[in-house]
């Protein structure tokens, strides 16, 4: 450990957790209420016709509905899944398998590895994929986008927000686009889903992926809403006994399902206040690195972003050995959480056209709902600190 660490302000007693873009705490409220699912006189399977099915088969409806809201959508339009990664590939696999006459996918470079590589594989049945650029500041070209998209264009991809850089694409704009044209539009939303309004309705929204464990829920629950008006329907990915519609065969894990119900509920009541809190630790969190380290710079800082996301790139310093070195005082990332052990610098760096060297010394950092200021104000100094010694020891090195 470098000797900065005795010389910062003391660490906590605890990690601070500051990777909320990896997977949020689950919240205590939600948390007793897995718990109260999970007792033993509790416990049914929500497609058993006995009592205890039934009755667990009424929280998932209930769960349903709680996350319907937080969208605008309706409760039969939310469909159950394991998480935004199997959410994303039953939406672009899934309108995939039909023969609709159209093979061209459209999506954007900074998208999720789930969302790039679901619709990668769709080459191996024919299809065209063409995956957009992006500008330096992380948005899409919407005028690029309506150029590039053709007659036989069966999907459009794009994420509403990204879950390195923050950014926050025109999804309205590009909805509206695909809806001229009549083409199905998805939007991976696990990081934006209870952080920023969203209204799939007003939107005009095709599909939507949502993921449990980014607003406050248990990992291993995801969801993906399909609209009733949406020119084509994804086909199941999952066969066996026809659950969820048919889109997602299995069983489903009633206590997973209701928690983040739960949590969804939770997200739209204190969304406001949520917001408001992460993105004043944002702030003083870089008030603070800022003052001590000037050339630390943000990453696509001129576009809107989530309020509490942010990739900041500290020149000269390794950020695999500042991460290393933070342990166990601190907990941030160096890239998306997905794409731990690719020894690669990051595709969404690359995308916004950062060297590979500034890339390497780029972190990422969530700050979230249970964070509070004086646990990011030290771990501001304390990154700060092991930063300049991690800088000083690379430059005394190469000397």
């Amino acid at each position: 450990m470098p000797d900065a660490i005795s010389k910062s302000a003391a660490p906590a007693a605890q990690t601070i957790y500051l990777d909320n873009q990896a997977t949020t705490p689950t919240d205590p409220r939600v948390l007793q209420d897995v718990i109260n699912m999970l007792q033993t006189r509790s416990v049914g399977n929500p497609h058993s016709e006995h009592f205890v099915g039934r009755r667990a088969a009424a929280a998932v409806e209930v769960a349903r509905a709680q996350i319907a809201d937080l969208i605008g959508a309706r409760p039969e339009e939310i469909f159950f899944t394991s998480g935004a990664t199997e959410a994303n590939n039953i939406a672009i696999r899934g309108i995939g398998r039909h023969d609709q006459g159209r093979n061209h996918v459209l999506t954007v470079a900074t998208e999720h590895k789930c969302v790039l590589e679901s619709a990668l594989s769709l080459r191996d049945q024919g299809f065209d994929v063409e995956i957009l650029p992006v500008g330096e500041d992380g948005l899409l070209d919407l005028d690029q986008l309506s150029s590039s998209i053709r007659d036989r264009t069966a999907l459009v991809s794009v994420m509403a927000a990204n879950n390195e850089i923050g950014v926050l694409q025109p999804i309205a704009d590009v909805a509206a686009i695909c809806r001229e044209r009549d083409i199905v539009f998805h939007t991976d939303a696990a990081q934006a889903a209870g952080k920023i309004p969203l209204d799939v309705r007003s939107t005009g929204i095709d599909l939507m992926s949502l993921s449990g464990h980014k607003l406050y829920a248990p990992i291993g629950i995801g969801a993906l809403f399909i609209s009733d008006d949406s020119p084509i329907r994804p086909e199941g990915q999952l066969r066996g006994g026809g659950q969820e519609g048919g889109i997602r065969s299995g069983t489903l894990p009633a206590h997973l399902a209701v928690a983040m119900g739960t949590a969804a509920a939770i997200c739209r009541e204190s969304m406001q206040v949520d917001a408001t809190h992460a993105s004043s630790l944002r702030q003083r969190f870089l008030e603070i690195v800022q003052s001590r380290i000037p050339y630390a710079r943000v990453n696509a800082e001129s576009a809107p972003r989530l309020p509490g996301n942010l990739s900041l790139t500290i020149p000269g310093v390794d950020a695999d050995h500042l991460v290393g070195a933070l342990q166990p005082h601190v907990a941030v990332s160096t890239n998306a959480a997905c794409s731990s052990g690719v020894l690669q610098p990051s595709h969404v760096l690359q995308a916004i056209g950062l060297r590979n060297d500034l890339a390497e010394s780029t972190i990422r950092l969530g700050f979230g709902r249970f964070n509070t200021l004086q646990e990011v104000e030290t771990a501001a100094v304390l990154i700060s600190d092991v930063a300049a010694q991690i800088g000083e020891n690379r430059g005394a090195s190469a000397a």
